[in-house]
């Protein structure tokens, strides 16, 4: 589960992907088979996809609890094609986040 908390030390990875919307689906589809590949990998501890409402957008949501579990996530998926099919099916535009603020009501 995502947690969303200041001054804990877990990295978020923000992914906006532009797609085609006839590849959004299947972009998706490979995002969540990603999320399950490095699940098992130590420190990793969320992914949350989004689907954009307009069709052309995906945003994935990835947190693990430090740079180095960051650091073994990427490594893993190096190491598969991972990251050739999904430059196939759309663009990525990644960032490394910590949480400043949360506000809630």
């Amino acid at each position: 589960m995502p947690i969303i908390t200041s001054g804990t030390g877990v990295i978020t990875q923000i992914n906006v992907f532009t797609c085609a919307p006839a590849n959004q689906a299947a972009l998706i589809a490979l995002l969540a088979e990603g999320a399950r590949s490095v699940c098992d990998v130590e420190g990793w501890m969320s992914a949350s996809i989004h689907r954009g409402l307009d069709g052309d957008k995906v945003v994935n949501y990835a947190q693990v609890r430090d740079q180095a579990a960051q650091d073994r996530v990427m490594a893993r998926l190096r190491a598969s094609d991972f990251f050739a099919r999904n430059a196939a099916l759309g663009t990525a535009h990644p960032g490394l986040y910590e949480v400043a603020l949360t506000l809630g009501g």
